[in-house]
């Protein structure tokens, strides 16, 4: 929850980034709070803290209080530490690990909110899956793609923009697109949703809470992992993507039952017969 509020900060009004520093520098006390002690401490409004909430990805303040209380209370073994420039190699890789780990502690308490259900049944009846992905996002579509297909649904990836736009305009119901984006900020991926949408196709979305993508997309797996991108591409980010494609390819196998078990043994023994 931390994280999130830090990573929302560059998008939030002067005074909602007030209600944001306060709340980043004391994170029990805005927890035990109610909205006027936090508008009053913070030197805002109450409506002032209520949008903040919002534009957080939450629905309001008793929701924030909740998210913070659960966030608070959760260890803090694996809090995330920035990796320096005079760490020795045994204390970044350690950072690295760490943050890894409390980037999937904090999906795995976001999975309940998560459209599951609605998107596993999607997939099961859909005539093709379209994975698609920009920069780094891109090698995760691929990766989602390779491990589908051998459900027995038919199953492609597309990593640049051009191809994305010209998939969209012939989209069609029955097609499924997962669009893959650590921001969320492109304005082609949002373009393309909802002209995939227009054309009858179901479009999900893997992405930052609260990003124009999530908010363009029919399904949206809002999750945000901390990570500073300016220098290193993507690390959280990617493996939280990776887990959620992992869990939908395994939800879809069940969903579709013994004719998935019977693609992926077909699929095994391809392999097996080759060698």
């Amino acid at each position: 929850m931390l994280d999130r509020i830090e990573q929302s900060k560059a998008r939030l009004s002067r005074a909602e980034q007030r209600v944001a520093n306060w709340v980043l520098a004391h994170p029990r006390e805005a927890a035990e709070s109610t909205v006027a002690e936090v508008a009053r401490l913070s030197g805002t409004s109450e409506p002032s803290v209520i949008r903040f909430c919002r534009r957080v990805g939450l629905d309001g303040f008793r929701e924030f209080t909740i998210r913070l209380t659960e966030a608070l209370s959760r260890p803090d073994s694996f809090v995330h530490h920035d990796v320096n420039a005079d760490d020795g190699i045994a204390d970044a890789t350690a950072k690295v690990v760490d943050s890894a780990i409390q980037s999937l502690l904090d999906l795995r308490s976001q999975l309940s909110a998560m459209p599951f259900e609605a998107v596993v049944a999607e997939l099961a009846r859909a005539r093709q899956i379209v994975f698609a992905g920009l920069g780094a996002s891109g090698h995760v579509a691929r990766d989602a793609c390779h491990k589908l297909f051998r459900l027995g649904t038919p199953c492609s990836t597309l990593i640049d923009t051009p191809s994305i736009r010209q998939f969209a305009a012939i989209a069609a119901p029955g097609d499924v697109l997962i669009l893959i984006s650590k921001t969320g900020r492109s304005s082609e991926l949002c373009e393309a949703a909802r002209e995939a949408m227009n054309n009858g196709a179901t479009v999900v979305g893997l992405t930052e809470r609260g990003s124009e993508l999530g908010n363009a997309v029919q399904y949206a797996f809002a999750c945000s992992a901390y990570e500073d991108t300016n220098i290193y591409t993507p690390m959280n980010s990617r493996l939280v993507h990776l887990a959620l494609l992992d869990a939908l390819q395994v939800a879809l196998a069940l969903a579709i039952g013994e004719t998935a078990a019977a693609n992926l043994r077909r699929s095994k023994d391809a392999l097996s017969s080759s060698r």
